[in-house]
């Protein structure tokens, strides 16, 4: 590897305040941080110099939670997040079927509160678009999906729990659907899915991805595709989390070394969504009298997976969003290190993904057992507030008083960002200026803790260094060119002010993106 000067610019570092430039070593790591004096004397001793032009370079972004096959599909498939009616949506899944006669149609991305009469599309629509076609088209959380009669019959998924007869599919038929669509995907068309979803994911800065895979969201070959892209050195790298459950410390010691996971956990689901109505609540949806969404498990279930992982060392976690749901898996938490020790609990590291409706026992339960919170700012972003999709289900009072990134912190525990794409899709800066913009303004976070969410962050959650530009470390990093900077000398967010733009990213020395070229 070449060694790099990278000069000229704003280096975000805190080990030199007034730094200007970094030196790369042939073997991927910082060799030296200084100002312009001293990029002057090693300009001679390095193979390449490049003037970044007063660009600001921080640590790259790590996306604490993806799909990234899933994404790639979503990238290469049918966008449905801008239509504003069903018939709109109907006809970009005819457009893409006559394109490819006979191929499998993935949608991703409609919400009926987007639409006129704010209904979903049917299998018998789907049907009439594509010409009796294989169609998964997914909602934009990933609970629910409207699937054609096509995938139906492929999957069986009318003869088990979740389905409609209008093709409208959640639990257990939305998993059967899903499955067998991906199942009809080639080997060569996920690859690619997962390069494209990587490559992505490099142009907005992000060096390190993850994965958040299991026998209900994926394939163990799709995890394994994933994983093996990740150790490519032209692109991001790949983390794994594996959502099945275990028992013993064994199974879970082999569980995760079968899959290279780090950790069991990711989505393994307590419960669903808000958007689908899953979401595990204490009260009724203010939408759908009587509904209080879906427990996928109960609190002894939590207790033993919880515990078999402490015990072995492996890291635990469960997807849970709903306030019963933070209840529910809180318990079981209690309850392993009732039975393990809470140093033993501790030691895992176990971590929670999204637990939006937590509150403030439920934090202080997380940060006496050293769970972490790995969340979505863009969740808030898109649907909180007194007037989004969250206040339409839950009403305006809990439909703002949604993930308490302040409380978090507050509390110490640790916090990681991501977007769950292909839910939200990959975009580090947006979340970032979600988290200083929260819609209660009493969570916000300011840009330097919101940023350290997004890259170090990442890092510890997956129990590794990373996410600080230091002589020593790893030479990841993005380039950004800044529109408007604040008075703490990072970029201004505020009042729709244009987000930063990457012009590099480098992981390990290696560049994975450059805008130039």
């Amino acid at each position: 590897m070449p060694t790099t000067l990278y000069r000229n610019a704003r280096v975000r570092t805190p080990e030199h305040p007034a730094c200007t430039a970094l030196v790369v070593g042939d073997d991927g790591r910082v060799a030296w941080l200084g100002d312009e004096a001293g990029a002057d004397r090693h300009a001679d001793a390095v193979d390449a110099v490049v003037d970044l032009g007063g660009a600001l370079v921080l640590p790259g972004f790590v996306d604490a939670h993806a799909h990234v096959s899933h994404t790639g599909l979503g990238m290469r498939g049918v966008d449905l997040s801008g239509t504003r009616t069903v018939t709109e949506a109907l006809d970009l899944v005819a457009a893409a079927a006559r394109e490819l006669p006979g191929a499998p149609v993935f949608a991703h991305g409609w919400q009926e509160q987007d639409w006129t009469r704010e209904r979903a599309m049917t299998a018998l629509e789907l049907d009439r678009a594509t010409g009796g076609g294989v169609v998964y088209a997914s909602r934009i959380d990933g609970h629910s999906a409207v699937v054609s009669t096509a995938l139906v019959a492929l999957s069986g998924a009318d003869a088990v729990d979740g389905w409609s007869a209008s093709g409208f599919v959640v639990r257990d038929a939305k998993n059967a659907a899903r499955s067998a669509f991906d199942a009809s995907r080639s080997h060569a068309d996920r690859r690619e899915d997962i390069e494209v979803a990587l490559r992505t994911a490099a142009s907005l800065g992000i060096v390190s991805v993850h994965e958040c895979g299991g026998p209900l969201l994926t394939s163990a070959e799709d995890f394994a595709d994933v994983l093996d892209l990740g150790r490519r050195a032209d692109l991001p790298e790949t983390v794994g989390y594996w959502a099945e459950a275990v028992t013993e410390p064994g199974q879970a010691r082999a569980l995760a070394g079968l899959h290279g996971a780090v950790g069991l956990g990711g989505d393994l689901n307590i419960d669903g969504s808000i958007g689908s109505h899953t979401a595990l609540l204490r009260d009724d949806y203010l939408d759908e009298h009587g509904c209080r969404g879906t427990a996928y498990r109960d609190a002894a279930g939590v207790r033993d997976h919880v515990a078999a992982c402490a015990a072995a060392g492996v890291q635990s976690g469960f997807h849970v969003i709903g306030d019963a749901g933070l209840d529910l898996v809180l318990e079981g938490y209690v309850k392993a290190a009732e039975l393990v020790g809470e140093e033993t609990v501790r030691a895992s590291r176990p971590r929670l993904e999204h637990a939006e409706m937590v509150d403030a026992d439920g934090i202080a339960t997380m940060a006496r057992l050293g769970i972490a919170a790995s969340v979505q700012p863009a969740f808030d972003a898109y649907w909180g507030g007194r007037e989004g999709m969250y206040a339409a289900r839950l009403g305006a009072e809990r439909g703002v008083a949604t993930n308490p990134f302040a409380s978090f912190g507050r509390a110490g525990v640790r916090l990681a960002f991501g977007a769950d794409s292909p839910v939200t899709p990959f975009a580090p800066w947006v979340a970032v200026r979600a988290a200083v913009e929260h819609r209660d303004t009493a969570e916000r976070i300011d840009t330097a803790t919101a940023l350290a969410a997004h890259t170090v962050g990442g890092h510890d959650l997956a129990g590794r260094d990373g996410g600080v530009l230091a002589v020593g470390a790893a030479a990841s990093f993005a380039v950004f060119s800044v529109p408007a900077y604040a008075a703490d000398d990072l970029p201004a967010l505020g009042g729709g002010a244009p987000l930063p733009e990457c012009l590099l990213t480098v992981r390990d020395g290696v560049v994975l993106h450059d805008a130039s070229a």
